[in-house]
């Protein structure tokens, strides 16, 4: 089966869904193709090189109208999806906040620098959206974030944030704060685990959420919130914040005034499966405000979630769905040769080379991806 020849006109679905390889199948296109589909989020499984993703995102464009929405979780360190063949290494967020402690001004710079580059290799290889920045504070306990964060100060976390961000709407492209209201407390990491935080609400409205309570805020597309469950900081019966409405209408639509999208955190998260079966999950998803919900490395659940009742999106959902922007490109971000003769991407992407040294010397991933190796991901 062939890409359909013109795109089916067919308003986005709240799924966020994967594909398996390097280009889609038959039975991939016609899941793709299902109205409760909306996106489709890609790991270093479907990156082999340049011309393959730029083939396989301009396949998955062409599918619908208006497009699919393409993401990927894409912040630099050690969580990075596409390392070679026109992408850079990018540092992880805490190499910032170290440059930061002696040089605050080189660190926004060589932040906005980090964004841009980010931002102009994705769009250019067809991708619309990453998943970052990282808001969580470096507390040193956290399992899960680690480097990823920027600081341990949360008003340095929200300026070299809101640096990166500036870089990437430089680009073009939209950006996702995570996780909110806050992962970098706890030790136990979602992706295996169950993480509890025991402090209160006033606890983390002054020191995690505080990024959050910054400018930085209206400048996000979308937040996605922490598989993370805080007793004794919601009223009633805790659960993960992604499956609170407490956290997500209450304190993060009302309190801050967020009015973009709200994107789940992976439903297939070991800190997810609380909320009872896949059906359920998305379900707990809905009710508490998730406007996209994201069902990762499971084709069969996604196959079973299609072939049961989903919930249905509400109007506001749907609206801030249909208005997500997936701009066109600039001239210069046409494909990675268009980019490569952009000065102002060399320039920026110098001013990221500058400080990789810094964390590359006794990191062997770091290392390896900086002479051109591979590096397995999922």
């Amino acid at each position: 089966m062939k890409p359909h020849a013109s795109p089916v006109a067919l308003p986005r679905g709240a799924l966020m869904v994967d594909v398996a390889g390097l280009a889609l199948t038959d039975e991939e296109r016609k899941r793709l193709c299902d109205p409760r589909v909306g996106g489709v989020i890609l790991f270093a499984r479907n990156y082999a090189d340049s011309a393959q993703l730029r083939a396989l995102t301009g396949e998955i464009r062409a599918l619908r109208s208006p497009a699919l929405i393409i993401a990927v979780d894409h912040e630099g360190g050690r969580v990075q999806r596409f390392k070679t063949d026109g992408f850079t290494c990018l540092p992880a967020m805490r190499t910032l906040g170290d440059l930061w402690a002696h040089d605050e001004s080189g660190a926004q710079a060589a932040a906005r620098a980090a964004g841009f580059v980010l931002a102009a290799e994705l769009a250019a290889h067809g991708i619309d959206l990453s998943f970052t920045p990282v808001l969580d504070l470096d507390c040193g306990c956290s399992r899960a974030i680690g480097s990823r964060a920027f600081h341990h100060d949360p008003a340095v976390v929200a300026t070299l944030a809101l640096s990166l961000v500036t870089g990437m709407m430089d680009v073009g492209m939209g950006a996702v704060g995570k996780h909110f209201p806050g992962h970098g407390h706890v030790e136990a990491d979602s992706h295996h685990d169950v993480p509890v935080d025991e402090r209160t609400f006033d606890a983390l409205w002054n020191e995690d959420i505080a990024p959050y309570r910054h400018g930085l805020l209206r400048q996000l597309v979308g937040v996605m919130p922490a598989h993370v469950i805080y007793p004794h900081a919601e009223p009633g019966e805790a659960g993960p914040a992604g499956f609170s409405s407490f956290w997500l209408k209450e304190v993060l639509r009302e309190r801050l005034g967020f009015g973009g999208l709200i994107f789940s955190d992976d439903l297939n998260m070991a800190g997810a499966l609380v909320a009872g079966d896949i059906v359920e999950r998305v379900t707990a998803a809905a009710r508490a405000g998730c406007d996209m919900w994201l069902v990762c490395n499971r084709p069969d659940l996604v196959a079973e979630l299609l072939a049961r009742r989903m919930p249905k999106i509400d109007r506001a959902t749907r609206a801030r769905l249909a208005a997500f922007p997936v701009p066109a490109p600039h001239p210069w971000l046409a494909d990675p040769l268009a980019l490569a003769q952009h000065p102002p991407y060399h320039q920026a992407r110098e001013k990221v080379l500058a400080v990789l040294p810094m964390e590359s010397a006794n990191d062997p991933v770091m290392a390896a991806a900086l002479s051109g190796a591979a590096r397995p991901d999922g």
